[in-house]
Formats: C-alpha cells, sequence, structure tokens
C-alpha cells in the first residue's frame, strides 16, 4: 500500500499543511492546490485519499464557500481540528520594518492583523491566494522591500526572518479545520457532533419551529450559516454543526425534520474536539 495522498490549499508551510502532517504524520504525500475548489475536486475524483479545509475562523467567522464545495462534490468530513494561529511578519535577512513597503497574504491573514499595520499605513497591504506561498515567493525572486504573513514554519522553510512575532490582533486565534474524504465514514466510536445542511420548504416560521425542535432534542447548534436555493426563489438551504449527547435522538431528529421541513443532507458525523 503507498502513501496516503492528501491534498491542501497552499503550499509547504501553510497552516493546512501543518494540519495534514499533524493528521495524517510525515509518511503522506502532500498535494498542494491553488483554490479549495481543486482541492475538493481531487477527493471528489480520487486523486487524493483526504483533503483538509479551513471551514471558519475565530476572529474572521466562516468561509461559507467551502460549505457549498463539500455539497457540490458530495465529500464527507471524518473530522475537524482546531490550529492555534499566530501571524509572523518575514522578510529577505538583513532588513527591518521600516524597509518593508508591501506585505502580501492570504485575506483572512491580513483580516487577523490590521491593528498592527494601522501603526505602519505606509506600507501597502495586498490580499494574494496562500501565506506560505508568499515566503516562497519572495525566497525565489530575492524580493526586497516586500513582507510576508505567515507562519514560523513558512520562515524556516523559506530561510525568511521573522521582523515581527505573532502580530495578530487576539491572541487566542484558532481556525477550524475539517478533514474530509468521498466515501462515508464507518465509525468504531459514537458520534457526538454533526454537520448538516438542511433546505427549508417556505413555510411561515419555518426556521424558528426547526430550531425549537432541535433544542427541545437536545441538539446544541454551534453553528448556522443561510444560503439562497437559486432554482427556488424564498426557499433557503441552512448549513448548520450541532453537538449532541444522544446519538439515537440526533438520528430521530434528522428524520423528523426531513418530513416535517424539506430535505437533510448530513455532510459527517464526528467526534468534537473543542
Amino acid at each position: 500500500m503507498g502513501k496516503l495522498k492528501i491534498a491542501i490549499q497552499g503550499v509547504p508551510g501553510s497552516f493546512h499543511h501543518q494540519v495534514a502532517l499533524a493528521n495524517f504524520g510525515e509518511e503522506t504525500d502532500i498535494l498542494p492546490f491553488n483554490t479549495f475548489e481543486l482541492v475538493a475536486k481531487s477527493v471528489s475524483t480520487g486523486e487524493a485519499d483526504f483533503a483538509i479545509m479551513a471551514i471558519e475562523n475565530s476572529i474572521a467567522g466562516a468561509i461559507l464557500p467551502n460549505y457549498e464545495l463539500i455539497d457540490r462534490y458530495e465529500l464527507t468530513i471524518r473530522d475537524e481540528f482546531y490550529l492555534p494561529i499566530a501571524h509572523q511578519l518575514m522578510a529577505l535577512p538583513g532588513q527591518k520594518i521600516e524597509d518593508i513597503r508591501e506585505v502580501r497574504s492570504h485575506p483572512m491573514a491580513i483580516l487577523q492583523c490590521k491593528a498592527f499595520f494601522a501603526q505602519y499605513p505606509e506600507i501597502q497591504l495586498k490580499d494574494d491566494v496562500d501565506t506560505a506561498a508568499i515566503a516562497q515567493q519572495i525566497a525565489a525572486g530575492n524580493l526586497t522591500g516586500v513582507g510576508a504573513i505567515a507562519s514560523r514554519i513558512a520562515a524556516e522553510i523559506y530561510s525568511l526572518e521573522i521582523i515581527a512575532k505573532d502580530i495578530q490582533t487576539v491572541k487566542s486565534n484558532f481556525t477550524r479545520f475539517i478533514i474530509l474524504q468521498k466515501a462515508q465514514v464507518t465509525h468504531d466510536f459514537t458520534p457526538n457532533k454533526a454537520s448538516i445542511k438542511v433546505t427549508i420548504q417556505n413555510i411561515k416560521g419555518g426556521l424558528a419551529k426547526l430550531l425549537t425542535l432541535m433544542s427541545e432534542n437536545g441538539l446544541d447548534l454551534s453553528k448556522i450559516q443561510s444560503i439562497p436555493v437559486i432554482q427556488k426563489p424564498w426557499e433557503y438551504a441552512f448549513f448548520m454543526d450541532t453537538v449532541f449527547e444522544d446519538y439515537d435522538l440526533f438520528l430521530q431528529t434528522m428524520k423528523e425534520i426531513s418530513e416535517r421541513f424539506g430535505e437533510v443532507k448530513i455532510f459527517g458525523e464526528y467526534q468534537s474536539r473543542k
């Protein structure tokens, strides 16, 4: 049996790379992609065995398009992973922050460091596809005057110097990642968390009644995001994460929701890691 193939968004040194190593170990083949869409597609086609995908951040909120990718490519969530995020400002060795004219990074990373850069209005902030990829570009192109917001590991991999440490605004900053696969998960444990999609029919007070039912049945809602159903005006799909103690009651509730409110799709049942 060959090495597991793990799809990530970004390059070695990215936060996705760190989560892949933490979950699957060093003896894996990392398949880097530029976009989350290509990550999802690689698992769907069997090119990758598993994928790592950021789904929400404690500061910046949910990455809503990724829920849609899980749905469209019919992927299954097998687990979740919370990674503490520490952002470092790095550049070629020998430079000081006064030498930096431009800083590039993923827009989420830039958003999480806005307060730090408010002290340096002369530095231009530019969105890019990935944190570690910018570090890689600076090293490969010997780019002076350009900084990257990335991880300590990225600085080590690409031989850059950290010129400002832990620049994220909120120090207790976590990103929640999910581990995805194509096949349904066979449990050797009893799940206590699930990610679901409910498409609610256009009925008066439907959402309020749905949430009441979940609460009465012991399903604690930890996240809810809504998107309109394009093909059906005035109908909405709700992506939800729910935590529960009674797995059988969870399954019963899903059946009741499908009978009373609309279509239910379970993206994954797993153990809460928080």
